[in-house]
């Protein structure tokens, strides 16, 4: 089969690899019919994570029909169409039994990281029965796509550890696609306010269309005077990070108002400082986590009911041997007015 390959930061390659076999008694062989690049995958080309070796098979998100199980997975058979976790979860260990499955003892995060992952023809699902979910019939699998991990991944960092509640100012810094997924789902709970920070003015129009209140461009003008001024010098409620360098971080530090929720969603690959000398005083909670994908049944029943349409989100369709092209593509964001790619076998 083909797939794509890291071989280091800043090298990949799209290559002939075995094609996946079942290894244990609970895993299932997907073929692959749509996939998506994240921007965990730029942060592994880049470096940031040095525990993903060469010769491994980038990717996380995806669906697929089931091509075989093993003889222990007992909620799906060949011929099943899925979508794919991003977190894989054993559902028996002591993480998985408090739902954090990120966390698990034998799987969380693995995908494209520490096993081969999505961006192929096909992949082999570890913990098959807890780490995937059945399509519903008639669904739009291009929108499900999205589900593997952003909107998960911007609903449970973001707006649930963000505590986000009605009436609340909240700020987004980031407007690439996990942002809007914390915007989309933000809105669930009828905050007051969404201010969407981010220094592309392509992004920030769309996320006005997806319902941010306001907007700041902080490539042209000062981003924590404009907050301030907004908030009449308190701060906003919720302030998500979801870029994951320093200067959002510490943005997010700067504009948060007493009592208030610092959730950090963004994958970060250097040391940040924390301002205790300001907010040591002000009865504010950081948190940070890697998805759990515990709502993802919840997101799941909203997206097939048609009252959450992710599938906007997307704004290039590639074939899947085209995959090259597609990272030039998301790579140069800016440049092409790129928000998530969807690759098709």
């Amino acid at each position: 089969m083909k797939a794509l390959i890291y071989h280091g930061p800043g090298n990949k390659a799209w290559e002939e690899k075995p094609k996946p076999v079942i290894l244990e008694s609970t895993d299932a062989i997907i073929k692959i019919s749509k996939t998506t690049i994240c921007g965990t995958d730029l942060h592994i080309l880049k470096g940031d994570v040095p525990e993903v070796i060469d010769g491994r098979i980038l990717g996380h998100e995806g669906v697929g029909v089931i091509e075989e199980t093993g003889s222990a997975v007992t909620e799906f058979k060949a011929g099943d169409h899925v979508l794919i976790s991003c977190i894989t979860s054993c559902g028996k260990c002591e993480y998985c039994k408090k739902g954090m499955y990120s966390h698990c003892e034998k799987g969380g995060w693995i995908l494209g990281h520490l096993i081969d992952g999505t961006q192929a023809e096909y992949v082999r699902i570890p913990f098959a029965d807890n780490s995937l979910y059945h399509i519903p019939e008639n669904a739009d699998e291009e929108a499900l796509v999205m589900l593997s991990d952003i909107l998960p991944t911007g609903f449970e960092c973001g707006v649930l550890n963000g505590q986000v509640k009605p009436g609340d100012t909240v700020a987004i810094v980031g407007a690439g696609p996990v942002g809007l997924a914390v915007l989309i789902t933000a809105q669930f709970y009828t905050p007051a306010a969404i201010i969407m920070i981010d220094i592309d003015d392509n992004r920030l129009n769309v996320a006005k269309t997806f319902g941010a209140t306001r907007i700041i461009n902080s490539g042209n003008e000062n981003a924590f005077e404009k907050i301030m001024s907004i908030t009449q010098n308190k701060g906003v409620d919720v302030a998500i990070e979801a870029v994951g360098i320093p200067a959002t971080f510490e943005l997010c530090e700067s504009i948060i108002a007493a009592g208030g929720h610092i959730a950090n969603v963004g994958v970060h690959g250097k040391s940040v400082n924390l301002h205790l000398e300001t907010l040591w005083s002000k009865n504010i909670t950081i948190t940070t986590r890697l998805v759990d994908t515990v709502t993802t049944p919840l997101l799941l029943k909203t997206v097939s009911s048609k009252k959450l349409d992710p599938a906007k989100l997307i704004t290039h369709r590639f074939a899947l041997k085209d995959i090259i092209k597609a990272y030039e593509v998301f790579q140069n964001a800016a440049i092409e007015k790129t928000l998530k790619v969807v690759l098709s076998d």
